[in-house]
């Protein structure tokens, strides 16, 4: 089919005024393609139409469809196709799909929907019935290439971007091409199937637009025939016997609730309410997730009545009928909802607790456990179901601890929350999986058995237990968690992961133990605690699993924090081979546990808790351990332990540790040249960083004096500014910010960027207007600015006088290159013209020296 026969009974001219009076009403100026891509669509379009042609990857397609959607959001589409013929001869072969690549095919039918988007583009396409040759039942079906799961989702996202209009809908209604995704919901490939449901929710929220919105289930003859013919099929749908369709008409129904918030909704559950409902009589109950989905969808609509719906009792009668393991997410879902009636709650929650009733039942000699645990337990025959498959009852207690640990962080959390069983529950389940608890009935042995030893259990018991530090907690029973922590800590059976996580729950119960009710002062237990914790730590120190002594030096980093300034706990830490151990460690074969102990070592040295006795009289032994990080960041080979290296100095910079203040500018002036030299653009950034700390230090210093400040409280400081400016020019501060403006690293450079902006804008106010005699050599700024502008940022500066240093900066036109460095580093590859030649450039069009091969 040519050209010709789609420009039939058109008026280019009248056309042509449409869309420019359409660009006009919309406030957008109409924009011309660039003149190089237009000189090369034509030869592109020829690559696209030619079967012999081996066109470029998806990815070049893809970006291609987004430069047309960039195009015409600002210009129209009909424009775009009458100026550029080239486009309708490729969308006119498209009709012959024999001689088109599956993935050029699955292209055009995509840009075909997006030219279609605009409703005048949409009436032209339909005059040559191109549109119904593409889209119609007639059509795409017919073709070989529609066993490619490709080219279906290419046919699906066209039809979803041409559907914004009456007219779509009307093409809709009368080409079969609904009927076309109904099919297509239960098609073999699951992102097909997936993409045509949404497909459905958009065409029906199209519908509704312009159909009766307020209609109630009585006038439901009113509704568009799009809509009636979806709301039928869901409805057919949801009576079938079979699984696969209910799903399908399920999924369809749950991204409608959760996309169209609109009063239509109200009077379509109304109607398809009752036969949703009929699926709970069926045995077993088929779709469940599915139909869980639905329900908690429905029960976010902001504009639905619960109570007059029947909601409520539906959402009841689902966590009655469903088995634990299913009721729990939706247990979990309807906790959530804003407006939840207080029954429905209870009963929720109680679905929740009850693997751990009946956990706490079955290993505990009392008549029955306490709180609001009780009447959850249920009975025996229940624990036993529950322990009939090892797997299934594993995976319905680690999705309870999951679920209980995020609800606690909720706002809806129930209150008042059962912390204390709750806490007895996740103990009795730790100490079933270390093999300490003692059951007292045969399904207590029964659990042992199940649970010894299951680090998936394990792990999701420890992190709710961590969660569960934030409660209030009876001290008896945080001495018993203690118990269990150390245990845990210390068995030889426990994982790597598990040793992490109970080092994890330990620092929280420890930072939250001065909770406990009647006992505002737990640091004697705490330091009972600590006195038990610490050999254990030490053994962890020399494990032979290296994740273990990692683990084990970020927990000891985390103790020093919190409470390294406490006597107590020096004298704790210092009984122990604990500080020996982690300065030990700064030589350890891994780099991440080197990387580790260097955090380690520098809180112990932030705190004086290193492990070598010092004393003013003997500086050297004082600075071994900085000369330590010195080599480290010299020599190391990997870059974690450098970078590690690089926050410790920091952080040492800005809380003024001793060894730093003892000779600032010696230490930065090493710190800098080593880091200058560094090949990991991280240590580069992190060097940057210690650089702008040490600044706002010695500003602050300073005060900035100068005489052109003078009367403002910040000039009465007695350091004069230009002994600032003397130290800049001493240390390879300036140098290294410098060099690193044109870093390959992009990070690094804008960094430098923002670095010297900030100096530049303390400087300039106090640098004063220049007299004739005092302005610096311009011949060597020049040349400073010469070679950096040629790229060869590492040669040295060589020595500056604060005043060449403060030329440079005003030369340098900062804020130009800080908002090129903000582009991202291929934003001219990313330009069209390059994306067309290199598309051009892989089967030959364009000559070598034409494509951009970036």
């Amino acid at each position: 089919m040519g050209v010709e026969a789609f420009s039939v009974a058109w008026d280019r001219s009248e056309e042509s005024l449409e869309c420019s009076l359409q660009q006009h009403l919309r406030g957008t100026a109409v924009l011309i393609m660039d003149p190089e891509c237009a000189r090369l669509l034509p030869a592109l379009c020829a690559v696209l139409a030619d079967p012999r042609q081996l066109v470029a990857d998806d990815t070049c397609l893809e970006k291609l469809l987004d430069w047309f959607k960039t195009v015409m959001e600002t210009e129209c589409s009909l424009h775009l196709l009458q100026d550029h013929p080239c486009l309708m001869e490729l969308l006119s072969h498209v009709l012959k799909p024999q001689d088109i690549s599956p993935r050029v095919l699955s292209f055009v039918l995509r840009l075909v929907g997006i030219f279609a988007a605009q409703e005048d583009c949409f009436q032209y396409l339909q005059q040559g019935e191109l549109l119904l040759g593409l889209f119609g039942e007639t059509g795409a079906l017919s073709w070989a290439a529609w066993n490619m799961p490709s080219v279906r989702s290419g046919w699906i996202q066209g039809l979803c971007s041409l559907a914004q209009h009456p007219s779509a809908l009307h093409f809709l209604a009368d080409s079969g091409a609904v009927d076309t995704i109904f099919a297509l919901q239960g098609d073999p490939s699951l992102f097909v199937a997936s993409a045509a449901s949404q497909l459905l929710v958009h065409i029906l929220a199209l519908a509704m637009q312009g159909g009766a919105s307020g209609s109630s289930i009585s006038e439901a003859a009113a509704w568009p025939v799009c809509a009636q013919k979806i709301v039928n099929h869901v409805e057919e749908s949801l009576h079938s016997k079979a699984t696969p369709q209910v799903t399908q008409a399920l999924n369809v129904l749950t991204t409608t609730f959760g996309r169209c918030h609109s009063p239509w909704t109200g009077a379509l559950w109304g109607r398809l309410s009752p036969p949703v409902a009929c699926l709970f009589e069926r045995d077993p109950i088929p779709a469940v997730h599915s139909l869980m989905d639905l329900l908690l969808s429905v029960a976010r609509s902001p504009v639905l009545n619960f109570a007059a719906c029947g909601l409520w009792e539906m959402l009841a009668q689902t966590l009655s009928r469903l088995s634990p393991t299913q009721a729990g997410p939706l247990a979990l879902g309807t906790l959530k909802l804003q407006h939840c009636p207080q029954e429905l709650r209870t009963q929720a929650f109680g679905v929740l607790l009850q693997p751990l009733a009946c956990i706490l039942k079955a290993t505990t000699q009392a008549p029955g456990p306490p709180g609001l645990l009780e009447g959850t337990a249920g009975s025996s025959l229940t624990v036993d179901a529950l322990l009939s498959s090892k797997s299934a009852f594993v995976g319905l207690l680690c999705q309870t601890l999951a679920h209980l640990e995020e609800l606690q962080m909720l706002p809806q959390c129930p209150c008042p929350w059962p912390q204390v069983p709750l806490l007895e529950a996740t103990v009795t389940i730790l100490r079933l999986c270390d093999g300490s608890a003692n059951p007292s009935s045969s399904v207590g042995g029964r659990l042992c058995g199940t649970l010894g030893g299951c680090v998936r259990v394990q792990r999701a018991a420890l992190d709710f237990l961590g969660t569960l530090s934030q409660g209030t907690s009876p001290l008896e029973l945080v001495l018993e968690v203690f118990s269990v922590l150390l245990k845990t800590l210390e068995s030889p059976e426990s994982s790597p992961t598990v040793l992490k996580k109970t080092f994890q729950a330990t620092l929280r119960w420890l930072q939250n133990s001065h909770k406990i009710p009647n006992c505002s002062d737990l640091s004697p237990d705490a330091l009972l605690f600590l006195g038990e914790l610490f050999p254990i730590l030490q053994k962890r120190l020399c494990s032979p699993c290296w994740e273990v002594r990692d683990s084990a030096l970020e927990f000891l980093t985390h103790l020093i924090r919190h409470w390294g300034g406490q006597a107590d706990f020096k004298e704790a830490l210092h009984s122990s081979e604990v500080p020996t151990l982690a300065c030990q460690l700064l030589q350890d074969p891994e780099s991440y546990v080197r990387a580790s102990a260097v955090g380690a070592a520098g809180q112990l040295s932030s705190r004086g808790l290193q492990a070598t006795p010092t004393s003013p009289e003997n500086p050297q032994a004082q600075q071994g351990l900085l000369m330590d990080f010195m080599h480290i960041l010299s020599t190391d080979s990997e870059g974690f332990p450098r970078r590690a290296v690089l926050r410790v100095f920091t952080e040492w910079l800005r809380d003024g540790h001793a060894d730093v203040i003892r000779d600032t500018e010696w230490f930065v002036a090493t710190v800098l040249q080593a880091v200058s030299r560094d090949l990991d653009w991280e240590v580069r950034m992190q060097g940057l960083e210690l650089a702008q700390v040490f600044l706002i230090q010695a500003m602050g210093r300073s005060s900035l004096h100068c005489p052109y400040t003078v009367g403002l409280p910040e000039a009465t400081s007695p350091s004069p500014h230009p002994e600032f400016l003397q130290t800049l020019c001493r240390l390879p501060l300036f140098e290294f910010a410098f060099c690193a403006l044109l870093d390959c690293d992009r990070p690094v450079a804008q960094k430098a960027c923002d670095l010297l902006l900030f100096l530049r804008d303390k400087t300039t106010s106090c640098s004063g207007p220049q007299e004739a005699g005092d302005s610096p050599n311009s011949a060597s700024v020049e040349a400073v600015l010469q070679r950096w502008r040629e790229g060869e940022q590492g040669q040295p500066l060589g020595d500056l006088e604060p005043e060449a240093m403060l030329a440079i900066l005003r030369s340098l036109d900062l804020e130009g290159l800080q908002g090129k460095l903000a582009k991202s580093s291929d934003h001219m590859e990313k330009s069209p013209q390059s994306l067309l030649q290199d598309m051009l450039a892989t089967v030959g069009i364009l000559e070598e020296n034409e494509a951009d091969c970036y």
